[in-house]
């Protein structure tokens, strides 16, 4: 069974940084696109960033372009989320997920919090 961490997570003023990871457990995490996921209070849950399994393609929403990189290791089986320029629009849970044709996997959550 495959399971998600996120960790990294935190309370940062505006204009700061963090490094969000996601560890994954069990093998063959270099076949699977990853992707960061977040979810305000009352919002639906969006899409923030993806890679592939090799990590040659990247996709970012456009609210985080030029401020968020979407990084993975696949020897430590690990997705990275670097989060620079952090806005307080930034504030949400953000997910983990792993996919591979059918299967889906998420992680639990990570806390990001942007004061003004």
């Amino acid at each position: 069974q495959v399971q998600l961490v996120e960790s990294g997570g935190g309370l940062v003023q505006s204009g700061g940084s963090l490094k969000l990871s996601c560890a994954a457990s069990g093998s063959m995490f270099s076949l699977y696109a990853m992707g960061w996921y977040r979810q305000a209070p009352g919002k639906q849950r969006e899409s923030v960033a993806t890679i592939s399994s090799s990590g040659g393609n990247t996709y970012y929403a456009d609210s985080v372009k030029g401020r968020f990189t979407i990084s993975r290791d696949n020897a430590k089986k690990t997705v990275y989320l670097q989060i620079n320029s952090l806005k307080p629009q930034d504030t949400a849970v953000y997910f983990c997920r792993m996919t591979r044709g059918s299967e889906d996997y998420w992680g639990q959550g990570t806390q990001v919090t942007v004061s003004s």
